[in-house]
């Protein structure tokens, strides 16, 4: 069992961290419906409650609350089992520990006895005498201590003056952290229209050790909300959405927030100052795993913004120069145009196709053919055996996409050693999607370096270092690049990410497939400071529908409404394929004086769409 001030001890580190999300809810999903009393599923349905509370950790929370939101004495009573009111606090504490206790875990994980508002109105605008209601709180919160919680988390107040007095009560009895959520009004507001930059801040001072929202609207409104929160308090801050508004189809609550939409949220709120996330009603364990994915990864842009340094210690050596450590580099280095064409590795053995393809591409003239690492978080074949295969068959140079999102720094070397010992030199570093939720679940990210990080260490391995930055002998002769988004939503964490990558030793970058000019002439202007080759990715559309999947469906992608309505002006499958392809040759036309290269992407690997391209400059 965790000592009792362990849960202060993680929070004073300032990493961000993780609570569960709603059992309520998930009970509710295995048939335990709403008339009944979700917390006496302690006593009557332990075994549910428990294999819960392991989903959510096996999830990534790290802090599951208790099954007793509702187990004070009055709202127990209204349906029977007020007498019953220790041992379903008791046995909500003690399954959760069970769970901590049996599940196997990367980190510590901590166990907070949940308490909610009364559900009376106190004096002087009720019955309840605020005497009566310190000794519900007591009452409770005693139980659960005796149960072995770490913390106590008061979860959607309304009532500023009933919240103060459930931190004092439980202050009067323990030392434990208190974690204090209130809940706001469609208009963002608390009972009685008071903002939550000012609730907050009286349980700051009242005692709460962490202060946040805990809210039935869904996640934006407290996006909206968190700037003005941030100013006022100087304690962590926790977020805790519902899936969204539900509605009622066939009889039953859905929660229609998708579990992407919780993960993007997640990495938003932290972003914005934000120390914690969770969820609250409607969310459910793949909704804690996709917002477990994003902080995985935010903890990666930290460690790799923050921790990587382009100092090199006494025992480096010098780098091969760049225009030596491939034909692609030294193609790059004599300031020649370079053309680099995508080819997506198979989901089993059969590479056949894929060589066909690249020979191809090949007779084409094109200089290289890079290779996704997972694109879109799937499992393909290996881009390092694609690579290999790719330059030993075909005789073609490979560009090999890294995503440190399945690799801990030993692996990221070791995959890297190996690379280089196999004459695959063109490297594009990537952070990686976190895993989305589908055909494998169970997923976990690694995310201990993000790209820029990830370019130190190549860097360090052209230098003949380490990760420890001790010597390996021979230095590797990596070509370093890089990606970026001209159209990324936070244009300036984008931008200062790049400048990043370029200081820790990119030498060259490639953009996200790009369907307007201007976006790119944005980056372009950033990037010319710098003084690296830019290749710009281009994405000549086949149809409609592609435009469509590539504007809803590729993280980082944005075609522009103008886009859309020329391809829907095509009435039949062949007009919109050369509309497409008219797109891109007015984009490459416009761009062509700023960049020094291109990546190609063939729409479904069809090669033929992206020839003209290719022959355009050969």
């Amino acid at each position: 069992m965790p000592m009792t001030n362990s849960f202060s001890d993680f929070i004073s580190t300032g990493r961000p961290f993780l609570f569960d999300g709603s059992l309520p809810s998930a009970l509710y999903e295995r048939g335990i419906f709403i008339n009944t009393c979700f917390e006496e599923t302690n006593i009557s349905r332990p075994d549910l409650v428990l294999s819960i509370h392991r989903e959510f950790l096996e999830a990534g929370a790290q802090v599951i609350t208790t099954n007793t939101w509702a187990a004070s004495r009055q709202k127990l009573a209204g349906f029977g089992h007020s007498e019953q009111l220790v041992e379903i606090n008791l046995q909500g504490a003690r399954l959760a520990r069970k769970a901590v206790q049996e599940c196997i875990l990367a980190e510590p994980a901590f166990v907070a006895g949940c308490i909610g508002p009364l559900g009376q109105a106190l004096e002087p605008y009720g019955a309840t005498s605020l005497d009566s209601a310190r000794d519900c709180f007591r009452e409770q919160g005693q139980a659960l201590l005796e149960g072995g919680v770490d913390l106590f988390v008061m979860e959607s107040f309304k009532d500023i003056q009933e919240a103060l007095l459930a931190v004092e009560s439980l202050k009067q009895i323990t030392a434990l952290p208190i974690v204090a959520l209130m809940s706001t009004d469609e208009f963002g507001h608390g009972a009685f229209g008071v903002r939550p930059e000012w609730f907050l801040s009286k349980l700051c001072a009242g005692g709460a050790n962490v202060v946040g929202l805990s809210e039935g609207q869904g996640p934006a409104s407290l996006l909206e909300i968190l700037p003005k929160i941030k100013e006022s308090i100087s304690v962590p801050i926790l977020l805790q959405p519902s899936a969204g508004l539900p509605r009622v189809v066939d009889g039953r609550l859905l929660y229609m927030a998708s579990p992407e939409y919780l993960g993007e949220f997640a990495r938003q709120a932290l972003l914005q100052g934000a120390s914690a996330v969770g969820g609250c009603a409607g969310t459910s364990p793949a909704h804690t795993r996709a917002m477990y994915m994003a902080i995985r990864q935010e903890s990666a842009f930290q460690s790799g913004l923050v921790e990587q340094t382009t100092k090199l210690s006494k025992d480096a050596t010098p780098a091969v120069p760049f225009a030596e450590r491939s034909q692609f580099s030294s193609k790059l280095a004599k300031g020649e145009f370079v053309i680099s064409v995508e080819l997506v590795p198979p989901k089993g053995l059969d590479m056949d196709r894929m060589l066909q393809k690249a020979s191809q591409i090949k007779n084409l003239g094109a200089d290289s053919i890079n290779i996704p690492d997972g694109p879109r978080a799937m499992a393909r074949l290996s881009a390092l055996s694609t690579a290999l295969l790719l330059q030993q068959r075909v005789g073609v140079e490979a560009i090999l996409h890294y995503a440190c999102r399945d690799r801990n720094l030993l692996g990221i070397q070791s995959d890297l050693l190996g690379a280089a010992a196999l004459d695959i030199c063109n490297v594009l570093a990537i952070t990686g999607d976190p895993p989305k939720l589908g055909p494998y679940p169970k997923a976990t990210a690694v995310f201990d370096v993000d790209s820029i990080g990830l370019v130190g260490i190549l860097h360090q391995l052209n230098h003949g270092l380490d990760i420890g930055s001790n010597t390996i002998g021979t230095p590797t002769k990596f070509s370093i690049g890089v990606g970026a988004n001209p159209d990324a939503p936070d244009r300036d964490r984008e931008w200062m990410r790049f400048k990043r990558k370029v200081e820790t030793g990119a030498e060259w970058v490639v953009t996200q497939p790009v369907f307007s000019a201007e976006s790119l002439f944005r980056f372009l202007d950033y990037a010319e400071t710098f003084e690296i080759p830019v290749l710009a990715g281009l994405w000549p559309l086949k149809s409609l529908r592609n435009a469509q999947f590539m504007a809803t469906e590729i993280p980082g992608v944005n075609v522009p409404k103008s886009v859309l309505e020329r391809m829907a002006s095509r009435d039949n499958a062949e007009d919109q394929l050369k509309e497409g392809i008219d797109i891109a040759h007015e984009i490459l036309e416009a761009v062509r004086p700023r960049i020094q290269g291109l990546q190609l992407s063939a729409p479904f690997g069809q090669v033929e769409l992206v020839e003209p391209f290719v022959k355009r400059f050969r």
